[in-house]
């Protein structure tokens, strides 16, 4: 029989998941903690941030008795009291991961990852309502081996927290989960809606920026093969033209404006300079390395992005969001077919320059609250502040299940 290339390369993977499975094995001889939480975001790879974020600041807020654990790959990352971060190395994740009451990730688990009779899985996810097309969603371009990962990881979820009836009902073929949900909120978004001028403050001072000075964030999804056996960061964004965005922005809203750069972690500094001269442009602050987005986000006064998710999520702060779709038919293309029709969304959208220029100096403000009004009852949005503590109340009601569990044993 002839095994092409894919054919090959899923064998290796699955060869070595099974062989890596066998520290999750190896580690079921220790007793659950019905005390012990992991939290996880993007397989590791950023810190403390997003959805599990905010999580686990509530819980940390609520009692101090509770083992919070967080895998990393960059121990240099800062965490607060009562967060015990671990290195996210095989031996450490099967070990922390077999031995927690619950697991909280807003990504897939690895095909390694296995979990035990008694513990109790929360998916959260990265985004919420969203425009990007996901799993079976993507057609033809969803991989193989894309599904084969989110497939198991969707069989180990006990809980998929969503922010609404879109993303319930989404989630069959984004995420390929069939399980039970429940609508809560977004845990990030609490931040965004509740600590807003906080958040603007401190990015302020942190960038030496007066209180009167508006930003705009720029923060495009990642592009060319994301969820394909071949990763390339090098066929990636081409950004806008700062100067004029920023003299329309002016233009159009008044004061002095800055552009904060939020590219996707896969990039790297050689795109990001490349593409600021050098760095040179004191209009544009690189906020690419920040943990958490929402930190950013909160500053701002405006988005400028693609098809990223963070379109919705700058929308419920009533943020005027505007789309850059430069690339919108090779998108399509190699993504799939976009989940919203772009000229039915509130968010104005240009496939070029000049045009995104003068959708942003056209904004109409009245028409775009009534049309995010639209948006949000048509999805059945919930997102009131309080999905952080709604969130905790579950996970608190599996530890005392896993307590008297325990005490039963």
């Amino acid at each position: 029989m002839h095994l092409t290339k894919e054919d090959r390369y899923i064998r290796r993977r699955l060869r070595q998941a099974r062989n890596q499975a066998r520290e999750f094995y190896k580690n079921r001889k220790y007793p659950i903690n019905p005390r012990k939480i992991v939290f996880t975001t993007i397989e590791g790879t950023t810190g403390f941030s997003c959805n599990p974020k905010y999580i686990a600041l509530e819980l940390l807020r609520r009692r101090q008795d509770l083992d919070l654990v967080w895998l990393v790959d960059d121990m240099a990352k800062e965490f607060p009291t009562g967060i015990r971060k671990v290195k996210n190395t095989l031996q450490n994740r099967a070990y922390e991961l077999s031995t927690a009451a619950v697991w909280v990730d807003n990504s897939r688990k690895q095909l390694e990852c296995r979990k035990r009779t008694g513990q109790f899985y929360l998916q959260t996810w990265h985004a919420s309502i969203s425009n990007k097309p996901i799993g079976l969603q993507r057609g033809a371009s969803f991989s193989r081996i894309a599904r084969l990962v989110t497939e198991h990881d969707s069989r180990m979820i006990d809980l998929l927290v969503t922010n609404s009836k879109w993303v319930e009902e989404h989630a069959a073929l984004g995420l390929l989960y069939h399980g039970k949900m429940l609508r809560t909120g977004s845990a990030r978004v609490d931040a965004l809606l509740n600590d807003r001028e906080n958040l603007r403050r401190k990015f302020r001072e942190k960038y030496g920026l007066t209180d009167d000075v508006k930003i705009a964030m720029y923060a495009p999804t990642f592009r060319s093969g994301s969820q394909g056996t071949d990763r390339n960061p090098e066929m990636q964004n081409k950004l806008p033209d700062f100067d004029r965005l920023k003299s329309s922005l002016e233009k159009r809203f008044g004061g002095v404006w800055v552009l904060v750069l939020r590219l996707h972690p896969q990039l790297t500094v050689r795109h990001i300079s490349a593409g600021i001269a050098g760095g040179a442009n004191s209009s544009v602050i690189d906020a690419s390395r920040e943990d958490d987005m929402c930190e950013t986000l909160g500053a701002a006064d405006a988005m400028v992005t693609d098809y990223s998710a963070i379109a919705f999520d700058a929308a419920y702060m009533g943020l005027p969001v505007f789309q850059y779709v430069y690339d919108l038919q090779d998108y399509i293309g190699e993504r799939g077919h976009l989940l919203f029709d772009l000229a039915k969304l509130p968010f104005p959208y240009a496939e070029e320059m000049e045009g995104l220029c003068r959708a942003i100096e056209a904004f109409d403000a009245t028409a775009y609250r009534q049309g995010l009004q639209e948006l949000w009852q048509k999805t059945e949005l919930k997102e009131d502040g309080r999905a952080s503590a709604r969130i905790a109340d579950v996970i608190e009601a599996r530890l005392r299940e896993a307590g008297g569990a325990a005490d039963a044993g």
